[in-house]
C-alpha cells in the first residue's frame, strides 16, 4: 500500500511527523512525504527534531503570499507528482490551506483522501478563518475520517457523514514521546536561565489574523497589568514574526522587566516550556491540547473555540480578547489555588499517546 502524506506548516508537522514515523516502520506500507513548504524554516526545524526527511517539497513560500497564491500554487505543483505516485490514499492534517488544496488536488485525480484531525468545528465560517471553511471543504471531499474525539465524530455525523468515521484520539499526544525531555536544554538563549521551578511562568501565544490589531492590544495591556502587579510572576512569549503582531507586542510590553519577549521557538522548547510552566494564555489550536496532556490551565484568547472537549473537561477556559475579562481570569487563578487546582487536575480528552498507531492499523483494514 502506498500512502502519500502532505503537510506544509508547522502545526501541521508536529502532528503528523509521528504518523509518518508509525507508517515507516511497517514493511508492507510505502510512505511517500510531500511538504508544500507554505511555512519553511519552522517547518524544517520539525522534520529535523523527529528525523524526517521528505521525498518531495514544491517550496511554494513566497513574499507577500496569500491565500489565492497558495491555493494555486499548490495545485499546480502537486499534480504531476500525484500522477506519478499513484498513492491508494492521500492523507492530510486538520485545517491548513495546504490540507485543503492537497485534498482538492488528490480529488482531481480521483484519489481517496484520509482526513486526520477530522470533524472540528466552531460553526463560524469566518472564525477562525480560514480554517474553519477549510476544515469543512476537507470533510467533503475525504473518505476516511479520522476524529481526535467522540465530540468530533459528532460533528460529522450530524453533517451527514457517518461511513469511515473513526475515533482514535489526537497525534500531537504522540508526539511528546520525541520531544519531551527530562534534561532538555533551551536553544532559545533568553530561556536558559529562566527558573521553571521556582518561578511561575506563564506562557503565552498569541498571532492569529483575528486577533491582529485592537483585540492583541486588549491583550498585552492586560499582560502589561498582571506582570507590573505581579512581579512575583513570569510571563514568556514567543513573538510570530508577522510584523503586525510584533509591532504592536514589542510597543506595549518590551520595557516589562518580568516579561520575556523571545524570537518564536522550535518544537522542543515549545513543548518543553509547556511542560514546566504554571499555565497557558494562547489563540492557538494546538496548543488546546497539547498544554492539558501536561496539566496546564490553559485561557483562550479567543471568542470560540472548535476544540470544546478541554473545555467541558475543565482544563480549557474562553477568556475571550478583552483587556478586563483577561486581567480578572488570569490573576483570580494565580491567587486562587483551588480553582487553579481543579483546572489542572482535568482529565485530558485528547487521547493516550497511541493515534497514530491506531490511524495506521485502520489503513491496513480499508486497503
Amino acid at each position: 500500500m502506498k500512502v502519500f502524506v502532505v503537510f506544509g506548516t508547522r502545526p501541521e508537522a508536529i502532528k503528523m511527523c509521528p504518523l509518518v514515523l508509525e507508517l515507516q516502520k511497517q514493511k508492507d506500507i510505502k510512505c511517500v512525504v510531500c511538504l508544500t513548504g507554505q511555512h519553511r524554516e519552522m517547518l524544517q526545524q520539525v522534520m529535523e527534531v523527529f528525523d524526517i526527511k521528505e521525498d518531495y517539497n514544491l517550496n511554494i513560500m513566497t513574499d507577500r503570499q496569500t491565500l489565492t497564491t497558495i491555493t494555486t500554487s499548490i495545485l499546480e505543483k502537486i499534480e504531476p507528482i500525484l500522477k506519478q505516485e499513484q498513492p491508494d490514499i492521500v492523507l492530510v492534517h486538520g485545517d491548513t490551506t495546504t490540507s485543503c488544496a492537497a485534498a482538492l488536488a488528490a480529488y482531481y485525480q480521483q484519489i481517496p483522501v484520509g482526513h486526520v484531525e477530522a470533524g472540528l468545528r466552531t460553526g463560524d465560517i469566518y472564525s477562525p478563518f480560514p480554517e474553519e471553511m477549510n476544515r469543512l471543504l476537507i470533510d467533503r471531499i475525504s473518505t476516511v475520517f479520522f476524529a481526535p474525539t467522540k465530540q468530533n465524530e459528532q460533528n460529522l455525523r450530524q453533517e451527514g457523514i457517518s461511513q469511515n468515521v473513526y475515533v482514535t484520539g489526537n497525534t500531537v499526544i504522540d508526539a511528546f514521546a520525541s520531544t519531551v525531555q527530562k534534561e532538555h536544554v533551551y536553544h532559545e538563549r533568553k530561556l536558559q536561565d529562566v527558573d521553571f521551578v521556582n518561578k511561575r511562568v506563564i506562557l503565552v501565544t498569541a498571532h492569529r489574523r483575528e486577533n491582529l490589531g485592537k483585540p492583541l492590544q486588549h491583550i498585552c495591556k492586560a499582560i502589561r497589568r498582571l506582570a507590573v502587579e505581579q512581579d512575583d510572576v513570569l510571563f514568556i512569549y514567543p513573538v510570530h514574526l508577522n510584523p503586525m503582531v510584533r509591532d504592536t507586542v514589542f510597543a506595549v510590553l518590551s520595557d516589562v522587566s518580568n516579561v520575556i519577549l523571545s524570537e518564536p521557538v522550535d518544537v522542543l522548547d515549545m513543548h518543553n516550556m509547556m511542560a514546566r510552566c504554571f499555565m497557558v494564555m494562547t489563540d492557538s489550536g494546538g496548543i488546546q491540547e497539547e498544554a492539558p496532556h501536561f496539566g496546564k490551565p490553559v485561557f483562550v484568547l479567543r471568542t470560540e473555540t472548535e476544540r470544546p472537549e478541554a473545555v467541558e473537561a475543565g482544563t480549557v477556559k474562553v477568556v475571550g480578547v478583552d483587556e478586563e475579562v483577561i486581567y480578572t481570569e488570569v490573576k483570580r487563578l494565580l491567587n486562587d489555588s483551588e480553582a487553579y487546582k481543579k483546572m489542572a487536575q482535568a482529565v485530558n480528552p485528547y487521547g493516550d499517546g497511541h493515534a497514530s498507531e491506531r490511524i495506521v492499523g485502520i489503513l491496513r483494514e480499508k486497503a
